[in-house]
């Protein structure tokens, strides 16, 4: 639906995007016609269940070239983090194994970092790594880090922020060569970049329906069958998922994301390059209107629809945000924007406060049009001109 001046323009796409029409219908019959529960083999309507879930999961393995049988389904990318940090580590430390090391980057979202901090109360050695400028992991620090003691590494494929594309294959090989395991947040990644699991090494993957035009709430873990990775389940039940994730699937939600991801492979390339035209257009008029407009992390690949940006003239992302309510953007990650302090990542990547608490994600999305992005451009700089006005009068 196109924007005008009283609708709001979403800008917001790496926070969650909206549900393709597509995804909506073929989860429609699931809650209406067939609400049967995919475990309830015994009958007709829980045999169709269960088949309309299992099509749905090879949908989801297509998507990063992985077998059907490697895809457990979860929640989301949070747990699917959870599961697979967790679950490596309390099955290693079942096993008596010496590898008490797991290594991540300063960047990754906070799921991520938690899950490796809590570790360390379970007798793990955690080890944040630092990223440079771009927001690239330190591959050399990875190299002096790693050694027969690691028992994982884990780094988000695609940054929330900043958008920037990490070497995945790199420092899969790194993990390999060190016989760890390799871990990959891949959710901001998924249909926005081209992932194969063989290429990159990954021995587990995590996804997000809701990132990808599916719905929330539901989300998947690959875990690789070839050599086998073994985790201890986080929850105890019925023994859903190959006992790694008790708990009745939502069959709606299962067959939303299986559509997501069936769209996401054969419309990923026609997305990104339509989406980088609305970027640039974006970029182009705000520059315009905004003398001093930096974008953060130059330089490093990105994905197309990311926007990390800097306002000038001492002026803050939420003062910006409360003179234009009508566009939907953030400061940071969703998960942690209600936090008054400024972004970590913007922290990590090294820039200063000032210019952190400055800074807008902007995240454009397959359903942008021109005339969101022009709107949005014209309402952003109007923002910034009045909080200027007003932070020069309060100057004075």
């Amino acid at each position: 639906m196109t924007a005008t001046p009283n609708r709001p323009v979403y800008l917001d796409c790496h926070a969650t995007t909206p549900v393709d029409p597509r995804v909506l219908a073929a989860m429609r019959p699931w809650w209406e016609d067939n609400f049967a529960n995919p475990a309830s083999i015994e009958h007709a309507m829980g045999r169709a269940a269960e088949e309309a879930v299992e099509e749905a999961r090879g949908y989801v393995a297509d998507l990063i070239c992985a077998d059907a049988r490697e895809i457990i389904l979860t929640s989301g990318a949070t747990e699917a983090n959870n599961l697979a940090i967790k679950g490596a580590a309390r099955f290693a430390a079942s096993q008596g194994t010496d590898r008490r090391r797991v290594i991540t980057f300063a960047t990754e979202h906070k799921c991520v970092l938690e899950s490796v901090r809590d570790l360390a109360a379970e007798g793990f050695e955690p080890v944040i790594l630092p990223v440079d400028g771009k927001g690239l992991a330190d591959l050399d620090a990875l190299r002096a880090a790693i050694d027969h003691r690691t028992l994982l590494v884990s780094v988000m494929a695609v940054n929330n922020e900043i958008g920037v594309i990490q070497d995945l294959a790199a420092i899969g090989a790194i993990a390999k060569e060190a016989g760890a395991l390799f871990h990959t947040d891949a959710a901001q990644a998924a249909g926005r970049i081209p992932l194969d699991v063989e290429e990159i090494r990954a021995d587990l993957l995590s996804l997000s329906g809701h990132k990808v035009y599916g719905p929330k709430g539901i989300g998947a873990l690959y875990v690789r069958r070839r050599p086998r990775v073994r985790l201890a389940p986080l929850f105890s039940g019925g023994g859903q998922e190959r006992g790694l994730r008790s708990g009745t699937l939502a069959a709606p939600l299962v067959v939303g994301f299986g559509e997501a991801c069936r769209i996401a492979a054969i419309e990923g390339l026609l997305d990104a390059g339509r989406i980088a035209g609305q970027r640039d257009r974006f970029l182009a008029a705000l520059s315009a209107a905004v003398p001093g407009l930096a974008v953060n992390a130059p330089g490093g690949e990105k994905v197309t629809g990311n926007l990390s940006l800097a306002f000038p003239g001492g002026v803050t992302a939420q003062a910006i945000m409360e003179a234009a309510p009508m566009v939907c953007v953030s400061t940071g990650s969703a998960c942690s924007s209600a936090e008054v302090e400024p972004s970590y990542v913007l922290r990590a990547i090294g820039l200063d406060e000032s210019r952190a608490r400055a800074t807008l994600r902007i995240g454009i999305g397959r359903f942008t049009s021109p005339a969101d992005v022009d709107l949005a451009a014209a309402m952003l700089a109007d923002a910034w001109a009045k909080a200027s006005s007003g932070t020069g009068r309060a100057a004075e």
